[in-house]
């Protein structure tokens, strides 16, 4: 990927890299302006909001200029930026858990047994506000296993829980998500009556 920047010099991943290795400010800066948009849309999948999703993406950056010297040019910058912002936000959810809000499952009901037709264009902001309503614990299992591919096995190591109960939050969420995008046509759906 390469950007033009105000004095009209394009530079590579590889030439921004070199540069925060050599501890180049400009460079730093290059590289998080360029990558910025991408962090936020990975971390504000794992945060509650925005601010914390910003909290993680300059977390994982602080981490990025730690281990940058340790970057294989031989793989994609954005790849390995994209593991690190991954395991900023479990970390961040690990730390935080204890403080998660959590929906309980007896709150959501079931659908109706005729289930409205999807109709309704949901915007990414709407998404993202039927996303945030999950429990953090199916948040984050559901980001890991559709968004990210990880097995049961490997996100249940990597939050401290078993496969059987990834796979529980896993259809939680998506039992959550189809109650909350179903309230959400409904209330389209009178609103617009």
């Amino acid at each position: 990927m390469r950007n033009r920047t105000r004095d009209g010099h394009e530079y590579s991943d590889t030439e921004l890299v070199r540069g925060c290795v050599g501890g180049d400010i400009r460079s730093q800066e290059l590289l998080y302006r360029r990558y910025f948009s991408f962090a936020m849309s990975v971390c504000i999948r794992y945060a509650r909001d925005e601010n914390e999703a910003m909290e993680i993406v300059n977390d994982s950056y602080m981490k990025v200029m730690d281990k940058i010297s340790e970057y294989d040019p031989a793989w994609a910058f954005k790849s390995w930026y994209g593991k690190i912002l991954v395991n900023t936000a479990i970390d961040n959810y690990r730390k935080n858990q204890k403080h998660n809000d959590y929906l309980s499952i007896s709150s959501i009901t079931e659908t109706e047994e005729n289930e409205p037709e999807i109709e309704a264009e949901l915007s990414a902001s709407d998404i993202l506000a039927l996303y945030s309503h999950l429990p953090a614990s199916c948040r984050v299992t559901f980001n890991l296993f559709e968004i990210e591919g990880y097995s049961h096995e490997e996100i249940g190591q990597m939050l401290g829980v078993t496969a059987s109960t990834s796979r529980a939050n896993l259809a939680r969420a998506k039992k959550m998500l189809r109650e909350l995008y179903y309230r959400q046509i409904s209330s389209a759906r009178k609103s617009h009556e």
